[in-house]
């Protein structure tokens, strides 16, 4: 899947619409707490700027539901990537209309401009073609940076592309090149780690991916349902029974054909998913009523260790605990860690597992840490994203 980028089409001059995802956490005091989707789009910037492009950044920010939330304004975005860049960037109060294009006709040569939330305007997520064509009308050029947003068909994602010569920025290409790889043409042996709370968010997941693994490692919550599906008592962990069947022909699956399936053999257990709460480390097969799994225990931390360590190419989507309290944490990190050691292709899946490995500052010893959680998700599900698919082909 091989899409052109901003190196192979001529920018000097031009108007260039560069959708990124700037949908960066904000603190309380409106101040951005991390800003490495931020830093992750740099490199397009950089490049549209020396080469003498006039660029025009549009991102989301929050869920503002098509209203202007004063909260939700890019003007701090504005301020720290003017920071980054070491040259001013004008947020613009608008997305479309004579200010804008005022604001984009003085722009000069290699110039940067903000537009605002795109998502004050309805009309983004629905991809309304008028809207569309009035941002198209804004620009020469459109490149998309915004992997975490191309699993969306929104107005500045997908309806830009249908008016104006469509490449992918470099984060883009990275996305693709580092997901795509290592389902494609993984080195082996070949893992992937699956986790967070639910299975119902990651059958698709492990129904595309279980053909190309050797191992398949199961943690976080949704390791209940699984354990609850072979006939263990689960405490108050929350199961998903209306996916028992499944689970259980997966495991059948896997048991006839491989991959080698990994559960945990111990857990974490909680009174309550909170700091300060009572835990204990059981075996699974003795948690204890009225408990829940919060983490992976020691037993298989060494199990999962000592399997990714064989390993020469991991994908990891979704924590093995609730590493968002401190109590819950260690099997988190302890994979992390596992992972940034190792001589191998790691690929980290965006979402709260991209969130803890920064977290943790070991995101630069990873071979690659995804910025888009759904989009990622939807990739490694084999699903093809609309804002790829729509961009032109080398």
């Amino acid at each position: 899947m091989r899409k052109k980028t901003a190196e192979d089409i001529d920018v000097a001059g031009k108007r260039v619409f560069l959708r990124v995802d700037f949908n960066v956490p904000m603190d309380k005091a409106g101040s951005i707490s991390d800003d490495s989707r931020i830093k992750a789009c740099l490199p397009t910037i950089k490049y549209l700027m020396d080469h003498n492009a006039r660029v025009i950044i549009c991102s989301h920010l929050g869920r503002p539901d098509g209203k202007v939330v004063e909260s939700l304004r890019l003007t701090p975005i504005a301020k720290r990537l003017s920071e980054l860049l070491g040259k001013p960037v004008e947020a613009l109060r608008q997305c479309i209309g004579p200010e804008v294009e005022d604001a984009i006709d003085r722009l000069k040569d290699g110039g940067v401009v903000l537009l605002e939330n795109i998502r004050f305007h309805p009309e983004e997520e629905a991809n309304d073609p008028n809207f569309a064509k009035a941002l198209s009308q804004l620009a020469d050029i459109f490149v998309n940076d915004a992997f975490g947003s191309s699993h969306r068909a929104h107005a500045s994602v997908v309806g830009v592309a249908k008016y104006l010569p469509a490449v992918s920025g470099f984060l883009m290409e990275t996305e693709i090149e580092a997901l795509g790889g290592a389902l494609e043409n993984p080195k082996r042996p070949f893992a992937a780690m699956i986790g967070g709370a639910k299975v119902s968010g990651k059958l698709a997941v492990m129904e595309n991916i279980m053909n190309k693994v050797d191992a398949l490692l199961i943690g976080g919550g949704m390791a209940a349902t699984f354990l609850k599906s072979m006939g263990y008592r689960v405490g108050d962990s929350m199961v998903e029974n209306d996916r028992l069947d499944y689970v259980r022909q997966l495991m059948e699956k896997a048991k006839s054909k491989g991959p080698k399936l990994l559960l945990p053999q111990d857990s974490v257990v909680a009174a309550k998913l909170e700091a300060g709460a009572s835990t204990k480390t059981v075996p699974v097969t003795k948690i204890p009523d009225g408990w829940t799994i919060a983490d992976i225990g020691p037993d298989t931390i060494l199990e999962f260790s000592t399997e990714l360590k064989k390993c020469k190419t991991v994908v990891w989507n979704g924590p093995v605990g609730v590493f968002e309290i401190p109590e819950f944490a260690n099997g988190t990190h302890s994979m992390i860690k596992v992972l940034a050691d190792l001589k191998a292709t790691t690929v980290i899946g965006g979402g709260s597992t991209t969130e803890a490995v920064v977290e943790m500052g070991l995101a630069d010893k990873m071979s690659h840490v995804s910025t888009g959680g759904g989009a990622s998700l939807e990739f490694l599900e084999g699903k093809v994203l609309p804002g790829v698919a729509i961009l032109q082909d080398k």
